[in-house]
């Protein structure tokens, strides 16, 4: 089967300056995939590329180049397999997981009608939604002050909050604020700190922020330290999820061996981040059959690559609020059928999609 191929950029400008412990950003530059067949070129699917700074290993300034290389080869002839991997041995997709993802899910889109409809399930056919976490940026007391009561009041029973920076008695003010507010059996809090947390203060913090009864708590310490993550994950008070660590760790041998040596209590996933849809799965099953547990969580992409994710998800029986609520972070989002309700994400099919076809025309 021959198929065509090319990309366009689109620079998405957020709504204020998103802030983690890596820093503030305004605005973030992805790639959309096109991806047909010669035979079919008005049915198109389309997957996202949306690297992020400091956090993908693919954040770079050759990216487009690659996306040249990737395009060039397939309309070459270049064979892809079914979960749009090459089978054109020249070219290692492992160095650049969110190209392979954007490519993963174009051809899925592409093989089910380019109507962004990757799966067909409860969720794409708009009859459940996913629960999800609302998710509470950085900034000062004030600015977070209003994210938590526009959170709460619009249903959501779970928050996640960004530490780290801010002066750390603060951050566990407003976590005061929110426990005398709702306590553990009304809202679910989870906080991210990004590896902001040095080893020597971890365990300390961690035994702070255990008086709020977290959930879970995102990266506490900066990743490729599992020799201290899992001192922390074997005696920390406050349940950890893994993030940034699983970047970069593409084949089994090494997922397995990470897994094994930390032993967390939960793993976050991140498509973009790790390789795509098919990389995630592999992390799931290896999590379920340790009894570790996993959500999944958007990378900032736009409708299109949330979309996606989010369609994967629903594939599976999820009990944990996700991390899927980043939709409505942008000024110049691709329209979609993807709102939020309660809490809750869901899709609506009666809603049209944007236009993302042809190169400059969301530029």
């Amino acid at each position: 089967m021959t198929y065509q191929a090319r990309f366009t950029s689109h620079t998405l400008r957020f709504k204020f300056d998103a802030r983690t412990s890596r820093g503030a950003i305004t605005e973030h530059t992805v790639y959309y995939v096109s991806l047909w067949q010669q035979e079919k070129p008005d049915v198109i699917g389309v997957g996202e590329c949306a690297p992020l700074s400091g956090l993908s290993i693919d954040y770079r300034a050759d990216l487009s180049q690659q996306l040249a290389a990737v395009c060039e080869k397939i309309n070459a002839g270049t064979a892809l397999t079914e979960d749009g991997t090459m089978l054109d041995a020249e070219l290692e997709l492992e160095a650049w997981p969110s190209v392979k993802f954007a490519l993963e899910t174009a051809l899925l889109d592409l093989r089910n009608g380019g109507k962004r409809k990757i799966y067909d399930n409860a969720f794409s056919r708009g009859e459940a939604g996913i629960p999800i976490n609302g998710l509470v940026w950085m900034g000062e007391k004030e600015f977070m002050q209003e994210q938590i009561q526009k959170k709460l009041e619009e249903g959501y029973t779970c928050l996640k909050l960004k530490i780290g920076s801010l002066h750390f008695a603060t951050e566990l003010e407003l976590l005061e604020t929110i426990r005398s507010t709702a306590g553990a059996d009304k809202l679910t809090i989870r906080v991210d700190a990004n590896g902001a947390f040095t080893p020597e203060e971890a365990f300390r913090k961690l035994e702070r922020l255990a008086r709020y009864e977290l959930h879970s708590i995102e990266q506490p310490i900066k990743h490729g330290q599992p020799d201290l993550m899992a001192q922390l994950c074997a005696y920390t008070p406050v349940p950890i999820a893994l993030d940034e660590e699983l970047i970069g760790v593409q084949q089994l041998p090494e997922k397995i061996k990470l897994l094994d040596q930390i032993k967390p209590q939960y793993i976050i996933l991140k498509p973009t981040l790790v390789g795509g849809l098919a990389a995630s799965a592999e992390w799931i099953q290896l999590t379920e059959e340790r009894k570790i547990g996993w959500w999944m969580t958007s990378a900032l992409e736009s409708n299109i690559g949330l979309n996606a994710i989010s369609q994967f998800t629903a594939n599976y029986d999820i009990t944990l609020q996700q991390g899927l609520g980043t939709g409505q972070l942008y000024h110049n989002n691709i329209p979609s059928p993807l709102q939020i309700e309660r809490g809750e994400l869901w899709y609506k099919p009666g809603q049209e999609w944007g236009d993302v076809k042809r190169p400059g025309e969301v530029g």
